[in-house]
């Protein structure tokens, strides 16, 4: 059987690579390279995650982004029925940008489900941090549909939040069922 996926889509410079990295650092057969460039990441690559399910690594958009990225993505996303959920990484300091809203547009588009993911949360003081969680809640809320809504706040420097991202995709591959409590 055609084992589940899980896509990390977002502009380059967002951190898909490093955040990659921290979540997986407990798979030794997901080795991502991470690099000082922005948009180094020119295919998808795909890292099967123990016999559990398979994680597939976009390149980035926006910025630097491989000329037939729209072909490459939009073909993925539509034609693959395996995909479990995207992820979609957002830049926690600059929080959406016009190319996030296309992204957001293509997902809504296609019934993809998504969650988004903001990236980088140590860099953002508590303010800008809260501004920016507080409109993209609003914007989840009152303009899509297939985002999950709860948004997910990393650091992949400091591992804030990955713990808990990680244990999210387990539950989305069937990994990790929820118990009630008791």
């Amino acid at each position: 059987p055609l084992l589940l996926q899980v896509c990390f889509i977002g502009r380059s410079n967002v951190g898909k690579s490093s955040l990659i990295r921290a979540l997986f650092s407990l798979s030794p057969e997901v080795e991502v390279r991470v690099s000082k460039t922005p948009g180094h990441t020119k295919k998808m690559n795909f890292f099967k995650v123990g016999k559990y399910f398979t994680l597939v690594d976009m390149p980035g958009y926006g910025y630097r982004a491989p000329q037939d990225f729209v072909e490459m993505v939009e073909a993925y996303l539509q034609e693959r029925r395996n995909l479990k959920r995207t992820f979609l990484l957002v830049d926690g300091v600059v929080g959406l940008q016009k190319t996030d809203h296309i992204a957001v547009e293509m997902l809504e588009e296609f019934g993809i489900p998504y969650v988004m993911v903001l990236t980088k949360i140590d860099r953002a003081s508590r303010g800008l941090l809260l501004k920016n969680v507080l409109g993209i809640q609003d914007f989840v809320k009152e303009k899509t549909q297939g985002c999950f809504p709860q948004l997910f706040l990393v650091s992949s420097l400091e591992f804030s939040g990955v713990h808990l991202l990680r244990c999210f995709v387990a539950h989305v591959t069937g990994n990790l069922p929820t118990v009630e409590a008791s």
